[in-house]
């Protein structure tokens, strides 16, 4: 997802069929423009492809093309991609400028934000016809900078033709679940455990290697049934571990339990959420006492 300019969205709602006309080439004179000074949100399938693409690890790219930033209404951490401070502002994978050999040096594994534009896509949950399960509502609409010069262009594309053109739709696949998942409302600010969530989150979101290590070299696997066949993908398959993180977040979030603690570690778990209640119960059954005891003696 790109951060929109505003003034430069076309209110209407559009659909799959709809249509709108635009080619974008490097002899067009403002090639190259929309890739500077803006802000473009990453998911976690966008790392594992230009993580791959340049042969880094997820820790790597992170510190060196990323930065942090956190949802004001869910409180999740976001992530978006660094400008090159020191080239204009221009993305750090962009050779700016007009004609041959300008342009995305990842083309190929650019972001799902960058293979949209000029549509730009919205998202949000509803509830279906019988109001049981959320669904997601999809839709677009059309960005028109000012300079852009590729909407005088004549070729008609429908929105599905272009996801189709762009090979947007493998990664809108790749990312509807972990949308689902940052559309869900977080704990209070004020939750001691934020902070672990928040960090929990941000790894198993965006830095695959670590949160490999993670399921690798600690408790989790004595914690947790990962039947023999999964491990083994996610020991070696990015994919396979970021749709597993998915199913973790998951877990985190209280959206489901397709991830399941052990027999053991869940009867334990169990006992110490009891053992807590009872604990409640019983100070807030001294507090009624003393509060009876206290106005008696008045």
């Amino acid at each position: 997802m790109v951060s929109l300019n505003n003034k430069a969205v076309i209110p209407t709602r559009l659909e799959l069929d709809s249509e709108f006309r635009f080619r974008c080439h490097p002899g067009c004179a403002c090639f190259t423009r929309c890739c500077r000074n803006i802000e473009i949100l990453l998911t976690p399938y966008d790392v594992v492809r230009m993580k791959r693409r340049l042969g880094m690890s997820s820790t790597d790219f992170l510190k060196k093309y990323t930065r942090y930033a956190e949802d004001e209404k869910t409180t999740h951490p976001l992530l978006y991609l660094r400008m090159d401070v020191e080239d204009d502002l221009y993305c750090p994978f962009v050779t700016p400028g007009q004609g041959e050999g300008k342009g995305c040096n990842i083309y190929s594994d650019r972001p799902a934000a960058c293979r949209y534009y000029p549509v730009g896509q919205a998202t949000h949950r509803i509830m279906d016809e019988k109001n049981e399960e959320p669904r997601h509502d999809e839709w677009y609409m059309i960005v028109k900078e000012g300079y852009c010069l590729g909407f005088q262009e004549d070729k008609k594309w429908t929105v599905a033709a272009w996801q189709k053109d762009q090979d947007s739709t493998l990664y809108d696949d790749m990312n509807r679940e972990w949308k689902n998942i940052m559309m869900k409302q977080d704990l209070p600010k004020a939750d001691k455990n934020r902070e672990k969530r928040q960090q929990m989150f941000y790894m198993a979101s965006y830095d695959l290697d670590t949160f490999r290590r993670y399921v690798l070299e600690s408790r989790f696997l004595e914690m947790f049934e990962v039947p023999p066949a999964t491990l083994e993908k996610i020991k070696e398959n990015d994919i396979e571990l970021m749709k597993f993180s998915i199913g973790h977040l998951k877990y985190l979030l209280g959206i489901s339990r397709e991830l399941k603690l052990k027999p053991h570690v869940a009867e334990a778990q169990r006992a110490r959420i009891a053992e807590m209640r009872a604990q409640e119960d019983a100070d807030r059954e001294a507090r009624i006492a003393e509060a009876k005891r206290a106005k008696l003696e008045k």
